[in-house]
């Protein structure tokens, strides 16, 4: 299995996200969010079937498996508290965090995204 791109965490945090907005997660409505063309999504959902992140009939609904799922949460699990951060503790305009944390959820370690998830929480719950 080849390592999934930035493109392709993008694509499966929309997907995410729609399916938690909307009952039916479409190719339009993805590449609306992300502001791509209805082929562009197209290839990047045949990628991600045939790597079993997603099920998609042909121009059908698109659906997240299992693994789908999990590594979407993760992706928009770094986004969130990235995006947080950035706000809540940098004092980060909110559209500027938005970006920058888009640009980071992708590259972070593990490690590093451990402890300052960490780090957040104990910030979030000392403030008065």
């Amino acid at each position: 299995m080849r390592v999934m791109k930035k493109s392709g965490e993008d694509y499966l945090e929309t997907v995410l996200q729609l399916s938690e907005e909307n009952e039916k997660v479409r190719t339009t409505d993805v590449a609306n969010r992300l502001g791509v063309s209805k082929p562009s999504v197209n290839r990047a959902m045949k990628i991600l079937a045939c790597d079993g992140y997603i099920e998609q009939e042909t121009y059908g609904d698109i659906h997240l498996t299992e693994k789908g799922r999990l590594k979407a949460a993760q992706v928009y699990f770094r986004h969130k508290t990235l995006t947080s951060f950035f706000v809540d503790v940098l004092g980060v305009d909110p559209v500027v965090a938005e970006e920058d944390a888009c640009l980071i959820e992708h590259d972070i370690s593990s490690a590093t995204m451990e402890k300052l998830a960490s780090f957040l929480q104990s910030y979030l719950e000392s403030e008065p």
